[in-house]
C-alpha cells in the first residue's frame, strides 16, 4: 500500500448529512455542487476518485428499528438511499464536465452498473469517478464500513473521511471547550480509547490491510485539494502513534 505524501488514488467517504446544508433532510443542491467542483477540479488533474456516500439525508434504518421496524428491510431501504445519492453526484460531476459512473453493490441495472471491484478499478484507470453505492450489499454493515472494504479492494492510496469537524478530538468539541485535537492517532488508540471516529469494524479492516485514514472537514475551502497535495490537514490515522 503507498503511503505517498500526494495520494493519486482516493476513496472519499461524505456522510449524507454533509449534503443537506443547512437544511434536516435531503440534498442541497448548492453544498452537491461544490462539493461536486472540489472533486471535479481534482479529478481533471488526474487524482483518481472513489466516492461513497451515506444515506441518512433520506433514510435512516437504525432509526426505524428501534420502532419495531424490520432491521434487514430498514437496512435495504437505506442501502437505496445510498444509490439516491450516488446518481445525484454522479448528475452533478457529468455538469462538470468530468467522467462518472454510478456502481451498486446490489443489482438495479437500469439505474447503474452492478459493483464489482474489476469494473470500478477499469472505471478509476480511464479517469472516471466513481460513486460506490449500496454499501456492502448487505445489511447491519454501516457505510464506513463499505468505504473500507471498497478503499482496500480499489488499492487507494489513501481513505478519505470527510466531515463537519477539523479532524479526531478527545470530546466533541462543540460540547467540550477543553477537548484536545489528536494531528495523528493508531488504529488501536481509536479502539481502545472508543475514539467515534467510524464504527470498529470500519477501522478494524483499515488497520489490518494497512489503509491510512484522514478525517477532515469537507466544509473548509480548499481543504481536499491541501490534502492531495500532502499538507497535513485534519487527523492522520495510521498504525501507529507516531
Amino acid at each position: 500500500m503507498s503511503h505517498s505524501a500526494s495520494p493519486r488514488r482516493v476513496l472519499l467517504k461524505l456522510s449524507g448529512e454533509a449534503l443537506m446544508g443547512t437544511g434536516d433532510f435531503g440534498i442541497d443542491p448548492a453544498v452537491l455542487g461544490r462539493l461536486a467542483r472540489d472533486i471535479a477540479g481534482l479529478a481533471r488533474e488526474g487524482i483518481q476518485f472513489g466516492v461513497v456516500i451515506g444515506g441518512g439525508n433520506i433514510f435512516r434504518g437504525a432509526g426505524l428499528a428501534g420502532g419495531g421496524f424490520d432491521r434487514v428491510r430498514g437496512d435495504q431501504i437505506g442501502m437505496l438511499a445510498t444509490v439516491m445519492n450516488g446518481l445525484a453526484m454522479q448528475d452533478h460531476l457529468l455538469r462538470e464536465g468530468v467522467e462518472a459512473r454510478t456502481l451498486s453493490a446490489f443489482r438495479i441495472d437500469t439505474v447503474c452498473e452492478p459493483y464489482s471491484r474489476d469494473l470500478a478499478v477499469s472505471h478509476l484507470e480511464a479517469g472516471r469517478v466513481v460513486m460506490l453505492t449500496g454499501g456492502t450489499g448487505n445489511p447491519y454493515f454501516t457505510t464506513d464500513s463499505a468505504a473500507s472494504l471498497r478503499a482496500i479492494e480499489i488499492g487507494a492510496d489513501l481513505m478519505i473521511k470527510a466531515t463537519k469537524v477539523d479532524g479526531v478530538y478527545s470530546a466533541d468539541p462543540e460540547k467540550d471547550p477543553d477537548a484536545e485535537f489528536y494531528p495523528r492517532l493508531s488504529y488501536d488508540r481509536i479502539l481502545a480509547e472508543g475514539l467515534g471516529v467510524m464504527d470498529a469494524t470500519a477501522v478494524v479492516l483499515c488497520k489490518e490491510n494497512g489503509m491510512p485514514l484522514r478525517v477532515m472537514n469537507i466544509n473548509e475551502p480548499d481543504a481536499l485539494r491541501r490534502v492531495m497535495q500532502g499538507e497535513e490537514v485534519g487527523t492522520l490515522v495510521t498504525g501507529d502513534d507516531g
